[in-house]
């Protein structure tokens, strides 16, 4: 198959003129089909509608130590609900807070409780001159408004399948006493689905930051969202590699059950050291009288403890793996040998990465938009929306149906082709 590049520009224009005979076809279909964002389909959320039956008018809501759920109480979490969280992130109870029902809400407020109070007696952040976080990229787009609404200035690290560049990582945070944190999504990262190394954790691990304040924030939100069961990432806990290298206080290590039962009604947890979450646990006691009790329960007993979580997430799996395998089918089959795309092959987590030529994402993007396919914009893996290349496109197989999906994919393959030669025929 040959590259666009090595083509002339007679067979460039004819190659175009076909792709726009396909394009005005597919854009007749009146297409509206939509892989914007990664949410669970619909048979997805199905899979944890039991749940809802667990706690019947009859039902004892008294947790194990016989706190009333319904009621007031229990500041950090019932005690199953820390065993069940606790396993899900590879630490023990005493080391965990469950929140409300959203880990963006606890990072928010993580944030926000820096800037205003500071993070354990150090100056607040809002009385120094310059903030800085580290954004590993292409990355997740909350993360980064997070801190661009708080003013915070961000800089580009760049990623590879084996994690954020340590050596810029050290570089900065080990010189510069204004970089305070960095954002990590360790596990099957948002968008290109790389888990970070042995070597590359225990770097983060031995780190030593020239801000007594500095905070890896790491976002294990995928830790058991596999597609296989027989090719699954493995990633080293980050906690107990950071006690071992006596920097026991520098992570704070976020997850929830958001995309394992229902977005937005799930539970949230951060694991920490005994002296960050002493350090969380003093506005707590102001923020609040108690998280959902209910929810908690509810979880407890619907999952029962890990063995009911990945048996959970198998179901998943089997609904998330064709699709994903449906898009990847597609890239290698209408992709592969042109020179005009490259694109990850994840073991899990919810998104596909995808790098076209550069200068074309956003060009890519407002085709498909065109012929009736949203997707997520053009930039948004970066910090301020800016991609320097224009070249990231992240891919989000999980909400359409396969046959939706199957169109959706024909439509951005079309796109990406189409795009790639008025870019050529450009030069």
């Amino acid at each position: 198959m040959k590259k666009y590049c090595e083509m002339s520009r007679e067979e460039l224009l004819d190659l175009k003129r076909e792709l726009d005979r396909e394009f005005d076809k597919i854009k007749a279909e009146g297409l509206a089909l939509d892989m914007s964002r990664g949410k669970p389909a619909p048979d997805q959320l199905d899979l944890s509608m039991k749940m809802m039956e667990v706690l019947a008018g009859d039902a004892d809501l008294k947790c194990e130590t016989g706190v009333d759920c319904r009621n007031y109480g229990v500041i950090d979490g019932i005690p199953e609900a820390k065993r069940l969280l606790g396993e899900m992130s590879e630490v023990e109870p005493e080391n965990i807070i469950i929140y409300g029902n959203s880990s963006l809400n606890v990072m928010f407020d993580t944030i926000a409780r820096s800037y205003s109070h500071g993070v354990m007696g150090n100056t607040p952040w809002c009385k120094l001159d310059k903030v800085k976080f580290l954004c590993p990229v292409p990355g997740y787009d909350r993360h980064f408004r997070i801190t661009e609404f708080f003013g915070i200035e961000m800089i580009n690290i760049p990623m590879s399948p084996e994690g954020p560049d340590m050596d810029m990582v050290e570089k900065y945070v080990n010189e510069d006493p204004a970089v305070k944190g960095i954002w990590c999504v360790p596990k099957y990262s948002n968008p290109q689905g790389y888990t970070y190394s042995e070597e590359t954790v225990k770097r983060f691990a031995h780190l030593k930051p020239a801000a007594p304040d500095f905070r890896i924030y790491w976002d294990n939100a995928y830790s058991i969202h596999h597609l296989y069961d027989d090719n699954q990432d493995f990633l080293l806990e980050i906690l107990a590699e950071c006690a071992k290298a006596g920097n026991p206080d520098i992570v704070y290590k976020f997850t929830s059950t958001s995309k394992v039962s229902f977005p937005g009604s799930g539970i949230a947890a951060v694991a920490a050291s005994k002296a960050n979450l002493d350090d969380f646990r003093k506005y707590m006691t102001v923020q609040t009288i108690g998280h959902d009790k209910l929810n908690q329960l509810r979880h407890v007993r619907f999952f029962k403890d890990i063995n009911g979580l990945h048996e959970h997430m198998r179901k998943h799996a089997d609904i998330l793996r064709p699709k994903f395998e449906m898009v990847l089918a597609t890239l290698d089959k209408e992709l592969n040998g042109l020179g005009i795309g490259e694109w990850t092959k994840p073991h899990g987590g919810y998104f596909i990465s995808f790098d076209a030529m550069e200068g074309c994402a956003k060009a890519i993007v407002a085709k498909a938009k065109e012929a009736g396919v949203v997707m997520t914009g053009a930039g948004a893996t970066y910090p301020y929306g800016k991609d320097p290349k224009d070249s990231n496109i992240r891919i989000a197989p999980s909400y359409p149906s396969i046959e939706e999906l199957g169109k959706a994919a024909e439509v951005f393959v079309l796109c990406v082709k189409l795009v790639s030669v008025e870019k050529l025929l450009e030069k």
